[in-house]
């Protein structure tokens, strides 16, 4: 059987945590899409990992796979893992054939075009981690894939073909001179970043240990085989819906899909098999992004990302509920825009998906507020509309229409965990079936503080 985590809104939601806590009766958890830009934080004995790439149940000793739909950066990887083994654990990680890999030139692309991009007002927030040009070099069949590291002869051919090429766009479309140019804070060579032979010697070494250390799989067989053999998977998708690159608030998104259906796509397992399993949305109890473009239920104001004329006045709120949310990224350290819950968002999020059940984070968050409020509705062109608009202009012409709920009080959030459903306060069991009642979706999940004891289960969908 397979169970798939969404986010449903625009990242941050606290997948890693639910992941944690499901992943204990799985054999197998599955990153399908996204990269080493995707912040998951996971916490265990005590002790806080942040993890952008390995998979969150391999702190539990469950083997981690990255799918073909991923785009991975080996550095990161082996980092990440090294990071781990370090702190005692000893991290099973598989890599998908079929991936493709982040080149160090994507990411100098990458920094390069969200330069050019803010000036007219379209800069994505990217972490500059070089995952939009490496899937752009997916689409466009230039792409190296992590097959190809272990193969030298290809390696070499496909670098032969495409680093011309991106060399070409840095000095004669952006007019850089890679000869005297600095990237990445210093951290990217610019010579090395265009040279064949120097990315084909560092690229062939990283093919060297994903072989000999047996890493890479032919992913949708190795995972139909374990569903074969009885076992079951649980799919981890990074970011959230509202950031989907076809479901999402184009083009303030990411470059891949978070939604359930790339779940099949980026596993290779069919789309039957996702669909006999469960489908949890994952939800924050108010609303967090990193980035530009609107955001309609917005409190206060984030300097570089919120609209001019966006956002309320409500900063003393916002920043209240941003300090106890600790809503700064897990990859890049930024501030969060906050808002209320935005359930336009979520409708739209639980009907592209087809979520079967709801795990909502971070009530404790709002504890302590005398009123809690939820943008119910928008109001666009003089009618009441309840679900997002297919269009970013559009979203951003719209009003929300508020529901209140009266607030909760800060309780012993341990003791709540620990005790079950009928102890959290009233007021918040009001709100949370008020979204499960909205969203025709069972609860499965409460996520009351960061440990994984700290997660109120009321289904295992396992």
């Amino acid at each position: 059987m397979t169970v798939t985590i969404v986010g449903a809104q625009l990242g941050d939601e606290g997948k890693g945590g639910l992941v944690d806590v499901y992943s204990e009766d799985a054999d197998a958890v599955v990153r399908y899409q996204g990269g080493d830009n995707a912040g998951h934080t996971v916490i265990h004995d005590g002790e806080e990992y942040k993890l952008s790439l390995v998979p969150s149940g391999v702190v539990r000793g469950k083997t981690g796979v990255l799918g073909n739909g991923c785009v991975v950066n080996p550095s990161t990887l082996f980092e990440e893992i090294e990071t781990l083994r370090d702190r005692g654990l000893d991290p099973d990680v598989r890599v998908a054939r079929r991936a493709h890999v982040i080149m160090p030139y994507h990411r100098v692309i990458d920094g390069i075009e969200e330069d050019a991009k803010s000036d007219g007002n379209l800069a994505a927030g990217t972490t500059g981690r070089g995952i939009g040009p490496t899937y752009e070099d997916k689409a466009g069949r230039r792409g190296i894939r992590i097959g190809d590291l272990l193969d030298p002869a290809v390696l070499r051919d496909r670098l032969e073909y495409v680093v011309p090429t991106k060399r070409a766009l840095v000095e004669d479309v952006f007019g850089i001179d890679i000869e005297n140019a600095t990237f990445g804070a210093g951290e990217i060579d610019p010579v090395e970043a265009f040279d064949v032979d120097a990315l084909y010697e560092e690229y062939r070494e990283y093919g060297d240990r994903l072989g000999e250390d047996a890493m890479t799989v032919n992913a949708g067989e190795f995972l139909s085989r374990t569903l074969d053999d009885g076992g079951t998977l649980m799919l981890e998708g990074a970011q959230g819906s509202s950031l989907d690159i076809d479901h999402g608030v184009y083009p303030y998104v990411t470059s891949s899909n978070p939604t359930a259906g790339y779940a099949a796509t980026g596993t290779g397992l069919g789309p039957a098999v996702i669909g006999q399993g469960e489908i949890v949305g994952i939800v924050k109890a108010y609303l967090s992004r990193v980035g530009t473009g609107p955001l309609p239920t917005e409190l206060g104001f984030v300097e570089g990302q919120t609209e001019p004329d966006g956002g309320s006045d409500d900063e003393e709120l916002a920043t209240y509920i941003r300090d106890e949310g600790g809503e700064y990224g897990t990859v890049t350290g930024r501030p969060r825009r906050v808002g209320w819950l935005d359930m336009p968002m979520l409708r739209h999020a639980a009907r592209a998906s087809g979520f079967t059940g709801l795990a909502i984070n971070h009530i404790d968050v709002l504890a302590g507020l005398d009123e809690v409020k939820v943008g119910h509705s928008y109001t666009l062109g003089g009618e009441e509309i309840e679900t997002m608009p297919a269009t970013t202009e559009r979203w951003g012409e719209c009003e929300p229409n508020y529901r209140t709920f009266d607030g909760w009080p800060d309780v012993d959030w341990s003791d709540v965990a620990a005790t079950g459903y009928e102890a959290i306060p009233e007021n918040a069991r009001t709100y949370l079936e008020y979204v499960s009642d909205e969203l025709d979706t069972p609860l499965y999940a409460v996520g009351v503080g960061p440990g994984r004891t700290d997660t109120v289960v009321l289904e295992r969908p396992f």
